[in-house]
């Protein structure tokens, strides 16, 4: 073997070395923090795991009750209705945002800004930001709705699931709406404005270009949007826990929520591991069968 083949060989060990010591690190953390974990939920979801004394291996049993448990049910219905609302006024309100902010005008990149500027406030500061415009009699809110003849200053906001369930809504759109926008931005910026200009030519109207060049080639984009926002939706907690404390009535308890009240409020650790686990597989299949069914689109 020649020496210059040598130093090659030594060369491209190096950088798998090199490569190797600079992933090691992440390897570990996402073992620590990740792998770790979840094999201890397995495990635990399979016993009877109190807080404080002996656990017990069960088996499935704990998989089984999760399937006739009826306040689990209530709360992933809720969870279910929390997301069809949630997401396609996300998807709406971004992708109009990130179409008026697409162009180099005057005062784009502030508005860009002024969108994305929520998205840097904490969930639970922005939760308590908002609970605190919604109080009645002191909060801000209740003087717009009294203008605007939608209630009064009195009007208790978090009486009723339904407009508590509003308020937490319009909170989150607040905050996440313009990450939606940049990634939507991101995508729209990436499409050639020549095959625009090529649409226009050929006489296709605005609303034209937009369904038939604009969305199909926007597809990757939207995909990743979606599961973002389906995900963020299912795994709603902390809006939920500072603005209405899961009321009224229990009405307002999401699948995570009832996973918490159970692990470390009841310190049924076995049980609240089964539930996380149902709650994985349910979010993996949701976002598999997105992924699935924008690429048969594509195709």
């Amino acid at each position: 073997m020649t020496a210059p083949h040598r130093r090659t060989l030594s060369r491209g060990g190096r950088r798998r070395l090199t490569g190797i010591a600079m992933t090691t690190p992440a390897l570990a953390m996402i073992t620590l923090f990740f792998f770790v974990p979840f094999v201890m939920m397995l495990w635990m979801s399979l016993h009877d795991w109190p807080l404080l004394g002996q656990h017990r291996f069960i088996g499935l049993k704990n998989y089984r009750h999760a399937l006739h448990d009826t306040e689990f049910r209530t709360a992933v219905i809720f969870t279910v209705k929390y997301t069809l609302v949630t997401t396609p006024v996300l998807f709406v309100l971004g992708l109009a945002l990130a179409l008026l902010v697409r162009h180099k005008r005057r005062g784009a990149r502030f508005f860009q800004a002024v969108y994305f500027l929520p998205v840097v406030v904490g969930l639970a500061s922005a939760a308590f930001l908002w609970l605190f415009m919604f109080q009645s009699d002191i909060g801000p809110a209740g003087d717009l709705a009294d203008h605007l003849g939608l209630g009064s200053r009195t009007t208790n906001w978090f009486a009723g699931s339904t407009s508590a369930m509003l308020v937490v809504v319009s909170m989150v759109t607040w905050k996440v709406v313009g990450l939606q926008m940049l990634l939507l931005l991101t995508g729209l910026q990436s499409i050639p404005t020549e095959v625009e200009e090529a649409a226009r030519i050929d006489g296709a109207s605005r609303v034209q270009t937009f369904r038939y060049v604009i969305l199909p080639l926007l597809r990757p984009t939207l995909a990743l949007v979606l599961v973002f926002s389906v995900a963020g939706s299912l795994l709603a907690f902390d809006q939920f826990y500072v603005m209405t404390g899961g009321g009224p009535a229990n009405s307002t308890i999401t699948a995570v929520y009832e996973i918490y009240r159970t692990s470390f409020i009841r310190f049924q650790l076995g049980y609240g591991s089964a539930l996380s686990a149902l709650l994985m597989i349910v979010l993996a299949a949701v976002s598999a069968t997105q992924l699935l069914l924008l690429r048969s689109s594509d195709r």
